[in-house]
């Protein structure tokens, strides 16, 4: 027996020979390790700023940066931000239920009004510039005691006054304000609600990074009102940022949860506490190297990354449990613990290192997303889990060598008394489940074809989408805040379309068409003007000569204006006068043409446009300069809603602005079109944030701009934070299939080298397949919508989902060098190895349902679809295939003579070249990110 015991121990790696040999070296080594980086990790965000070489902890919850910063799409939106002024908000609604007259009652625009001030006051130092100001913008703050009514004041004349310029003392008051809105396009349905009851503030924030921060002190502000109405606070900023900040809470919450159940499982299959030990320390151990290794390489903790320690603590004791479920059923045969370890690692250590590979695989094959934080989870994810299988084959063994031998004495004795740690009921059932396999396994493969044919018509209705605001549970306050405001107005999701002129011309051209009006003019006022003739031809000849200097089309019309300017200066009779005049409208029109957003056919084709989104059914309102200019025209009209319209002229149009622009705000109007008139921006407010609405209102566009073809070479692109979600979901998704492709391939290989054979290499894929298969069925069936922690998980799937079908076809394999058929396997490995596959389905699937009661959903997206998965896989792994190799027995079982595949040292090499390559790929995404200052 000792000759047998002392060949198995000369087959092991070298690693798990040292730690059977050298065991309080491991032990010292990996508690010195783990101490080293949780120091290195920590102690530089207590010491002063810029006083460690080491990084400190840095959090970002913005999904905007899903996508790198230097993406077209991205440094397209912060231009188009700076170029209209333009910042992110923080809607604040007001409900009243309980009034007549809703919220436009004393009381409760007496609390708005309240509320509205102290909105003003909520700014802060920078951190980074302590001389700057961070916080609520006041100028752009949308209120009505911040707004402008805009009245007509008699015929041609508009009188600006505001709308509430103090808090109403009389019901009727309330009203008139209520009243003069609702008069206002620009506020129906952006600030006031259609039926006029409810209300809305919106708050301009100088980053949206501090929209936690504002949504905290007024919710104290809040609390300190009397009144029915109620208050709700909503908005993307908002949802994301307070979605970070609960993040980290509910990690702090539900990873201890995950702990706790982990090893109350243990506790319940092994009944002994001082053995369970040993993997709940490599589990805390593999989560502080790597969240470690993540702070001291200068990564920044992410949505993503924050869900590390979550993911890691269940696969980080998958291999313990194998290895404390077959130590367990040898050590009364073998009665010395290293004999038996020895054993037991001698027939796991090669399983166990390709269920790591494959699951690190299938982590790692996120890399291959073009998405920075989820690059960063899968890189660290996988570099966890093969830190915990180094930890597993060298810790473990080294714990049990040096373990008491009163402790395993003990165990020993009650191993044989107690049915629950012998795993006697459970070795019934699952005997009974393997030969109920072998006897009735064409119906198991016939329901199973049935359930794949149901779940293929699930997975036919999955749709694509996301939005961070349903991240929220439904009770959640910004959730419910999103659902009764979009009910009540045009849509709190902001989407912004950049319009543009074409390309200029050059200036040659320019001249020459210049030229040919001047000339095309001349001829038809020389009929009645004579003089026009002197003073045109002078204007060509102006204009040749400042052509030839190669000045800019802007500098030309520059020049000409002085030298008509000149003119004008000049003595001479009337008709040389009237001559001159004739030519500087010239010029003006001239200029006008180039303020393309002061023509009348392009404010009617945004007007157009802005109708036909209406009708798609997704965008509850929209706003331009086209509305602004309708609503002055209006009132210069004496407020008579047929002049609600775009005047027939540029010279009308300009007046209308200029009107505008004596109002309390004028600055409002840069929000919509730049100074030079060649740029504008038409805000559209969506009921709804969903990728799949935010993609249907682009067609839309897309649509009317083909069915449409707008004046002056009209150009459009897309911006706001509800573009860039749908943006980087649509990468996610795209990134997803060619990572999932890449895993899957990666997986098969693995499979391939381990079994040696392509049919049982197929075979091991089965499980993963049906199980990827049955649970995004069940997806598309419930309605479940394909968003970020979904299409994260199909990646993940193939790693974790392999892992059970190796461990048992290795174990058929091992019989099958004894020259067993399938019938007489059965009964080995629906023992010990079925008995650790079962044990590990239930630690790993309820090690992750602690996430169920974080008020996040995504974390309840990954409780479920991670247990789901490892549940259907072991399910799959215990009754499908077992079922498949009775059907191919002739073909799997034809060469007795094949054996169970023993790692040789370069397969083994070849393992820690992976291990090395992560690291690498680390180090290469650190580097990259030490360069790019941005990120920093």
């Amino acid at each position: 027996m000792c000759e047998y015991f002392d060949a198995m121990n000369n087959k092991l790696p070298l690693p798990i020979r040292f730690a059977l040999d050298r065991p309080m070296a491991i032990i010292a080594s990996m508690l010195t390790v783990t101490v080293l980086l949780g120091v290195m990790a920590a102690v530089p965000n207590f010491l002063p700023a810029g006083s460690s070489p080491l990084p400190v902890l840095r959090v970002d919850t913005d999904p905007e940066n899903m996508l790198p910063h230097d993406e077209p799409v991205r440094v397209f939106h912060q231009q188009m931000k700076q170029t209209f002024q333009l910042h992110d908000l923080l809607v604040v609604g007001i409900v009243d239920e309980t009034h007549p007259d809703g919220v436009f009652n004393p009381q409760s625009l007496r609390n708005i009004y309240d509320l509205a001030e102290f909105a003003k006051t909520l700014h802060w130092p920078s951190e980074q510039d302590s001389a700057a100001r961070i916080g609520v913008i006041e100028v752009d703050l949308l209120a009505p005691s911040t707004l402008d009514n805009i009245e007509q004041d008699g015929l041609g004349t508009v009188r600006f006054e505001w709308l509430m310029s103090q808090p109403p003392d009389s019901a009727q008051q309330a009203r008139q304000v209520r009243d003069k809105a609702l008069n206002l396009p620009f506020l129906r349905q952006t600030v006031v609600s259609e039926n006029g009851l409810a209300l809305c503030l919106y708050l301009p924030l100088t980053s949206k990074d501090i929209s936690y921060r504002v949504y905290s002190r007024l919710q104290e502000k809040i609390a300190t009102f009397k009144g029915g109405e109620r208050y709700l606070i909503t908005g993307l900023p908002v949802a994301e940022d307070a979605f970070g900040v609960e993040m980290f809470i509910q990690m702090a919450i539900c990873a201890p949860l995950a702990m706790l159940i982990i090893f109350l499982l243990m506790w319940f299959f092994f009944r002994k506490p001082v053995l369970i030990v040993a993997p709940m320390v490599i589990a805390l151990a593999s989560v502080m190297i790597t969240m470690s290794l993540l702070v001291v390489s200068g990564h920044t903790v992410h949505i993503m990354s924050s869900m590390i320690p979550i993911f890691i603590m269940p696969i980080a004791v998958l291999d313990s449990i194998h290895i404390l479920s077959r130590f367990f059923d040898r050590y009364p045969l073998a009665k010395d613990r290293r004999d038996a370890i020895t054993a037991v690692m001698s027939d796991l250590h090669t399983p166990m290192l390709y269920t790591s590979l494959t699951t690190a695989a299938g982590f790692a094959s996120l890399a291959l997303i073009p998405i920075p934080p989820v690059q960063v989870f899968g890189l660290f994810v996988a570099m966890g889990v093969m830190s915990a299988w180094f930890l597993t084959i060298t810790f473990i063994p080294a714990y049990i060598v040096r373990m008491h031998e009163n402790s395993l004495q003990y165990m020993r004795q009650r191993l044989g008394a107690d049915p629950v740690i012998r795993g006697r009921l459970m070795t019934r059932v699952l005997r009974w489940l393997g030969h109920g396999t072998y006897r009735w396994s064409k119906p198991v493969l016939l329901m199973t074809l049935v359930a794949l044919g149901v779940a293929a018509i699930g997975i036919g209705r999955i749709q694509i989408n996301d939005n961070p605001v349903r991240w929220f549970s439904e009770t959640h306050p910004i959730r419910v805040a999103d659902e009764v405001l979009n009910q009540r107005f045009g849509g709190t999701y902001m989407a912004y379309l950049a319009l543009s002129a074409g390309a200029q011309k050059t200036v040659a051209d320019a001249g020459l068409e210049l030229t040919e009006r001047i000339l095309q003019q001349r001829n038809e006022l020389a009929v009645r003007l004579p003089q026009v003739n002197r003073v045109f031809d002078a204007l060509v000849e102006e204009l040749s000569r400042v052509t030839q200097t190669g000045a800019t089309h802007s500098a030309l019309l520059k020049a000409l204006e002085a030298f008509i300017a000149g003119g004008l200066d000049q003595e001479g009779s009337a008709s040389d006068f009237e001559a001159w005049e004739a030519a500087e409208l010239l010029v003006e029109q001239e200029r006008g043409r180039e303020q393309i957003f002061k023509q009348p056919q392009t404010l009617r084709y945004i007007d157009g446009l802005q109708r036909h989104l209406l009708r798609s059914g997704v965008v509850g309102k929209s706003n331009s300069i086209t509305d602004i200019v309708k609503t002055v025209h209006r009132e210069l009209h004496r407020g008579h809603a047929d002049q609600f319209r775009v005047p027939d002229s540029a010279p009308a149009i300009a007046q209308t602005l200029m009107t505008y622009q004596n109002s309390h705000r004028p600055q409002d109007l840069w929000h919509f079109v730049t100074h030079d008139y060649r740029q504008a921006a038409l805000w559209i407010q969506m009921k709804s944030g969903n990728n799949v609405d935010m993609s249907r209102v682009v067609a839309e566009v897309d649509r009317y701009w083909r069915d449409n073809p707008p004046p002056f070479s009209l150009q459009h692109r897309w911006f706001g934070l509800t573009y860039i979600n749908m943006l980087w979901q649509e990468r996610m998704v795209n990134g997803m299939l060619v990572a999932f492709l890449g895993s899957f391939l990666v997986v098969l290989l693995m499979m391939l080298v381990l079994l040696r054979s392509l049919l049982w290499a197929l075979l091991g894929m089965v499980p993963l397949m049906v199980t990827i298969v049955f649970i995004y069925g069940v997806i598309g069936l419930v309605g479940k919508d394909y968003d970020m922690p979904v299409a994260v998980l199909s990646a993940l799937s193939l790693g974790l989902a392999v892992d059970f079908a190796i461990h048992f076809l290795v174990a058929i394999r091992d019989r099958m060098g004894r020259g067993e058929s399938w019938r007489d396997t059965i009964e080995a490995v629906f023992g010990a190895p079925a008995r650790a596959i079962t044990r590990n389905g239930l630690v790993i699937s309820l090690g992750f349902l602690p996430l169920l009661i974080a008020p996040l959903v995504p974390y309840q997206t990954v409780g479920v679809l991670i247990a789901s998965i490892m549940l259907a896989s072991s399910v799959a792994t215990l009754i499908l295939l077992p079922a498949l190799i009775r059907l191919l027995e002739p073909w799997l079982f034809r060469d007795k003579r094949q054996s169970s595949v023993m790692l040789d040292g370069a397969t083994w090499s070849a393992g820690y070249l992976v291990v090395l390559a992560l690291v690498a790929l680390n180090l290469f995404h650190f580097w990259n990110m030490a360069w790019d200052t941005s990120a920093w």
